[in-house]
């Protein structure tokens, strides 16, 4: 059995040393399970959430508050 490759969402390269890994997260795919986010310590504060997802949810919850 290999081991996982993890690859920094920041800067694209492997994560080589398993302590350097952070776990950020899940990414859903539409025709699988999707895979894991990692990123290298140093690069935590430059990886953002997704920009359109963040608009969906904005404007969802926009919507239910304007409710009656």
């Amino acid at each position: 059995m290999t081991a996982a490759v993890r690859v920094c969402q920041a800067c694209g390269e492997d994560i080589a040393d398993p302590d350097d890994a952070v776990y950020l997260g899940h990414k859903e795919a539409a025709s699988g399970p999707g895979w894991e986010i990692w990123a290298h310590r140093a690069h935590i504060e430059q990886v953002r959430p997704d920009p359109v997802a963040e608009r969906i949810l904005a404007r969802v919850l926009i919507a239910r508050a304007l409710q009656p």
